[in-house]
């Protein structure tokens, strides 16, 4: 009798562990289903909702089956007090990692939003995955039964030889917070340091910020440097910027119908040519009588400074063509000598 009643408690268990897989199966499922569902809309809340679902859905239910199963079996006080432990340290290591998912993919958006970027800024969720990991690690131990009072006393204790060891990496985590704080740059922004790098901002790191050049490659610099070097940022405090070409024109030309041509090109081209600002106000400056004729600096508008090749293309074949139209004289580089003439003596008797 004893042996029926133990068997069939064990096919019990085994029913309440097949039970319990089938349900984990089927809110995979459905959650993946809401997942789908979620990423058509505009709102990226319910996607986060959904994928912490979809996250905790399978290991969840089959843990409460394992503890349900072990109660079946009505194991020994101690070896169920044991496994109720692990059951419930697994539960939180696995809870710890989903919100550690969770909130650095929140932590990433609000940053996205904030600073208006489309890029990723990976230190900012980085941080918060270790913190919630870590808190997570802690109750885990406590789960367990291993008092973290001790732990964390060493911890603070090893903190000062860590710190030491790690100063580097510390000085660029800490640059690399105080860059984002500060917003001094952020990803998508142009940038060009006083050691010669620059492109464009891709993303922030724990250690080192990558920049694509406009070559398309990517150059890695730690973020201690953005400290200790003069840097330009292009987007800032716009991403609009002036562009000034150089050019010249012969001495003898009409210098107001110079200064309206030129204006006419740069208006046609702020309004024609992608990346140019429509309504901005073309200029024109003279301002060096030259060796070879009068220089002057047209100044543009463009929307970007990316879009600045664009313009500069386009504005000079436009004025070349226009000039040559109109019989504006684009002087040559030359010098002129001049040669005295020689008086010779008249010859002696």
């Amino acid at each position: 009798m004893p042996e029926s009643l133990e068997w069939s408690r064990v096919i019990v268990a085994a029913v309440v562990l097949a039970v319990a897989l089938g349900v984990a199966l089927t809110l995979r499922l459905l959650a993946g289903r809401l997942t789908r569902r979620a990423g058509v809309t505009s709102w990226a809340w319910d996607d986060l909702a959904a994928r912490l679902l979809q996250d905790l859905a399978l290991p969840l239910a089959l843990l409460g089956g394992a503890w349900i199963a072990a109660n079946v079996l009505k194991m020994h006080a101690r070896t169920l007090d044991y496994t109720g432990k692990v059951l419930a340290a697994i539960t939180v290591l696995v809870v710890a990692l989903a919100l550690a998912r969770l909130i650095a993919a929140i932590v990433t958006s609000v940053a996205g939003v904030r600073q208006g970027m489309a890029g990723s800024v990976t230190i900012f969720a980085n941080i918060t995955r270790v913190l919630v990991l870590g808190i997570g690690v802690l109750i885990m131990l406590q789960t367990l039964g291993v008092s973290i009072t001790p732990l964390l006393g060493a911890l603070g204790v090893g903190g000062l030889a860590v710190a030491l060891a790690l100063q580097d990496t510390l000085a660029n985590l800490f640059a690399g917070v105080h860059v984002l704080a500060s917003k001094t740059i952020e990803p998508g922004d142009y940038i060009r340091l006083s050691t010669g790098q620059e492109g464009y901002v891709v993303d922030i790191n724990w250690r080192n910020t990558s920049i694509r050049t406009l070559s398309d490659n990517i150059e890695v610099i730690p973020n201690q440097r953005f400290s200790d070097t003069i840097l330009t940022n292009y987007h800032r405090p716009g991403q609009d910027m002036s562009l000034l070409l150089q050019a010249s024109v012969a001495y003898g030309s009409d210098l107001e119908r110079v200064e309206k041509v030129v204006i006419e090109v740069g208006q046609e081209v702020m309004a024609e040519v992608e990346g140019g600002v429509k309504d901005a106000e073309v200029l024109v400056r003279f301002h060096t009588f030259a060796d070879a004729g009068i220089k002057f600096t047209t100044i543009l508008r463009t929307g970007e400074f990316g879009d600045q090749f664009r313009i500069k293309h386009e504005f000079v074949k436009r004025l070349h063509r226009r000039f040559m139209a109109e019989g504006i004289e684009i002087p040559f580089p030359a010098l002129k000598l001049i040669r005295e003439p020689v008086v010779r003596e008249p010859a002696a008797d």
